[in-house]
């Protein structure tokens, strides 16, 4: 390619009126005529190997906005840069909108040197900030940034030509000439922009998931780096491209709007095609089923946003959603560890946790309704759950488990009657409430039922059912 000739390396930026003194007749007042330095826009045009670019800007009624205030920083696609990205087409032909669009992927509103970009890096070199471009969910879009080599990279496809042409200061902010045109990145583009997300590219593309992404969406889309995917084992044996759906959720959600509970699906489904659960615990962090994190989060594509995330997130079972909630679902975790410690009829553990077993429909007590048991049994409050007989807690643990996957709007199909592992339930579907042998109302906790796993669902309940 054309290197930009060696004539503009001493760049035109100061537009320069000799400083002199000049004085009164009765030499009260001196006066000092300063230098005026160019904006963004007269630089570019001061320099003949961005005449295109200057065009460009012009065509998209951008002029204006390159010679406010700011501060700007512009990545400025040589004439060369343009050729290529054109490949013939001339610029009259180009839709103003989208050009507009293209052309302002290349500013940021900030002032950002090279050595900004390398102090904003990760260890690796890598890091993401937003340009002027509309992204999806009225955020703008992202860039990715690469301090790694001599010359920074921007979305691994154009890189800052020289060292000469980085941090050229103008009056309202900063220039960077760059050796190709940035298009607009989807959530494709950006994963395939970072190397950090060869192993999933290389999945995606193995299970022909690639054309899905780009398409209109949006998508939300939570990504394993390579660490990720090599320290994945797999246990369960599920299918890859199931695994990859379960990295994926319908729609816009930034991480603003990840709100802890068992509110999200992904695209992956089970045996009967219903959407399986994503667990979200938002604290400080946020972790996904438990089991994965957001390390990085909301790079904004045309059609979706993604975080990035330390884990493989596998297709969940029923004792996914237990273990990763003991802050609600604790209690039932340890009295599923107790019954499997004497002689239950199910191996619970294991079998919960086998997504080739089951499906199951589990109604889960949350720890309150543990808690009231034990009062129940023991008024003093001295017994707690590991004092009781294991085989007890088995005999109750049956009663909590049917066999199928019996979600929310199916549960009238019971004709009134739950057929537990350990006998009948009554059921009143129009106040989601079981009736137990002992004649106790447990409530189904509406906003807490369809809790969808590979091997079944979970309906979180108020009350341990007692046979």
């Amino acid at each position: 390619m054309k290197i930009i000739s060696k004539t503009f390396k001493i760049f035109p930026l100061l537009l320069v009126v000799f400083a002199f003194y000049a004085c009164s007749n009765d030499n009260d007042n001196n006066a000092i005529i300063l230098p005026q330095q160019l904006d963004i826009v007269d630089t570019a045009i001061a320099t003949p190997e961005l005449s295109s670019l200057v065009a460009a800007v012009q065509a998209a009624g951008l002029e204006s906005v390159l010679r406010g205030n700011g501060p700007f920083t512009v990545l400025a696609p040589t004439n060369d840069a343009f050729a290529t990205f054109l490949n013939g087409t001339p610029l009259d032909q180009v839709d103003p909108a989208i050009l507009q669009q293209i052309l302002l992927n290349h500013v940021i509103s900030a002032d950002v040197s090279a050595a900004d970009l390398v102090s904003l890096s990760g260890a690796d070199g890598k890091g993401y900030t937003r340009t002027n471009a509309d992204g999806v969910g009225g955020e703008k879009l992202s860039i990715l940034f690469d301090t790694s080599a001599a010359l920074p990279r921007f979305n691994n496809s154009a890189s800052v030509v020289s060292a000469a042409f980085a941090d050229i200061s103008a009056s309202n902010g900063t220039v960077h000439v760059i050796d190709a045109v940035l298009g607009l990145p989807d959530i494709v583009d950006h994963a395939l922009n970072n190397d950090n997300f060869t192993s999933l590219t290389g999945a995606l593309t193995a299970e022909n998931l690639v054309t899905v992404l780009q398409g209109d969406g949006p998508f939300t889309v939570f990504a394993p780096t390579n660490d990720a995917f090599t320290d994945f084992n797999n246990p369960n044996s599920n299918a890859l491209g199931d695994i990859l759906l379960n990295h994926v959720i319908d729609g816009v959600a930034f991480s603003t709007g990840l709100t802890s509970g068992y509110d999200t699906t992904t695209f992956a489904t089970n045996a009967d095609g219903d959407n399986l659960t994503l667990y979200i615990n938002a604290g400080d962090t946020v972790m996904l089923n438990g089991s994965s994190m957001v390390v990085v989060a909301d790079i904004v594509g045309t059609n979706g946003v993604v975080h990035v995330v330390d884990n493989v997130i596998d297709l969940p079972t029923i004792a996914t959603f237990a273990t990763s909630n003991t802050d609600a679902l604790g209690s039932l975790v340890s009295a599923l560890a107790l019954a499997d410690t004497g002689s239950p009829t199910v191996q619970w553990i294991s079998t919960v946790s086998d997504a080739s077993a089951g499906p199951f429909t589990v109604f889960a007590p949350t720890n309150g309704a543990f808690a009231d048991l034990l009062l129940e049994l023991d008024p003093s409050g001295n017994t707690t759950l590991g004092d009781l007989d294991p085989a007890t807690v088995d005999a109750v643990l049956l009663m909590h488990v049917a066999n199928g996957n019996v979600r929310a709007a199916d549960l009238p199909s019971l004709m009134g009657t739950i057929p537990a592992l350990g006998g009948d339930l009554d059921l009143d579907i129009n106040t989601l409430t079981i009736t137990d042998s002992l004649m106790r109302e447990i409530g189904i906790i509406a906003e807490l039922t369809d809790i969808q796993a590979i091997n079944g669902v979970v309906h979180v309940i108020d009350r341990v059912i007692r046979p």
